[in-house]
């Protein structure tokens, strides 16, 4: 089990200069099926997606220790007895303590704050990664500097005209903001995030604040993705870049959001707020997306808007999920389309 963990190990080599936050087993191809080991800095996270492992359960977490000699390993086993997925699933701290499971990782430029026990997300999604290196590398293209933060105070409202000059970045269904932390390390000047949960969104404030940066009026927006977007184009506000990653399913006001039916149509009206050679990045972990296709609709949706639009790039997971696309649990379709 040790060899197999350290040839593990070895294969996301090339991502130890960038993060401390990778997936270092996924499954299967990397001989262990049906579970997966993720690292958040000095804390380790085991998920079992299946019955394979679970009577070596012990013996994994003691090997994990014994060669990563973590603060904290945090048992997450998201079936149950009967083979249902669980989102609530059942957290045990196998290894350390519950404190050494709260703590910050690095990603390039930016740090995020991790909670290995709050939920079955800790705060930071590894699979979307790249795409987040890459929409600050975007951003610091577009403004030729880094910036520093300032100090201002923050406003709940929707984006308005605050009389902040510089590019603009819309981020839907934001999560805890990482997307957007590194759009404003890149240069953006505003970076709006959209999403319905409140304690979520206070969770991209810390990583605001762990980073340095200011809190500019009308970056946070509690509410439906959509509502936003519309009253975005109502009031004519464009963006240099949109980066729209829905989860697959999602209700808020009686409203649902089923990726499979809304997300096309979302991307053509986000493409209507899009400034003239801006970007647009769309994802996904609706299994039963192919990346061909996807990225073909999501240019159509696109070009619906700006007939010159083009395909930048289609890809899937990091390195760090290998074997990805082979089971439900380790999946993206994620595409990049320039205006």
């Amino acid at each position: 089990m040790r060899h197999l963990l350290e040839i593990a190990n070895e294969k996301r080599s090339p991502l130890f200069d960038v993060t401390d936050a990778y997936r270092i087993v996924n499954g299967a191809a990397d001989g262990f099926p049906g579970l997966t080991l993720d690292r958040f800095g000095d804390r380790l996270q085991v998920q079992f997606f299946g019955s394979e492992m679970l009577p070596r359960r012990r013996e994994f977490v003691d090997a994990v220790a014994a060669m990563f000699n973590p603060a904290c390993i945090v048992v997450k086993e998201r079936l149950s007895r009967s083979g249902k997925s669980l989102e609530n699933a059942p957290m045990e701290v196998a290894f350390g303590t519950r404190e050494a499971a709260v703590g910050t990782v690095r990603e390039g430029n930016a740090r995020f704050h991790v909670d290995l026990l709050d939920t079955v997300n800790p705060g930071l999604f590894l699979d979307m990664r790249h795409v987040r290196l890459e929409v600050e590398d975007r951003f610091r293209a577009m403004t030729g500097a880094v910036p520093v933060g300032a100090q201002s105070n923050a406003s709940d409202k929707p984006a308005s005209d605050t009389g902040i000059n510089g590019p603009r970045f819309l981020n839907l269904f934001s999560y805890t903001c990482s997307f957007s932390v590194h759009a404003r390390l890149g240069g953006a000047a505003v970076a709006t995030n959209a999403d319905i949960s409140g304690k979520i969104l206070d969770k991209g404030r810390e990583n605001y604040a762990l980073n340095g940066l200011d809190l500019r009026p009308g970056e946070f927006f509690r509410g439906n993705a959509l509502e936003y977007v519309r009253w975005a184009i109502k009031k004519g506000f464009k963006f240099d870049g949109i980066v729209l990653d829905p989860p697959s399913f999602a209700r808020f006001k009686g409203l649902n959001f089923n990726v499979r039916e809304h997300l096309m149509p979302l991307v053509a009206e986000c493409a209507q707020a899009l400034n003239q050679n801006g970007f647009i990045m769309v994802s996904s972990n609706y299994s039963e997306f192919a990346l061909d296709s996807f990225a073909r609709d999501v240019l159509a949706a696109v070009k619906s808007v700006y007939k010159e639009a083009r395909t930048a790039w289609k890809r899937g997971q990091d390195i760090d999920f290998a074997g990805s696309g082979a089971t439900k649990v380790s999946c993206l379709v994620a595409t990049l389309v320039e205006v």
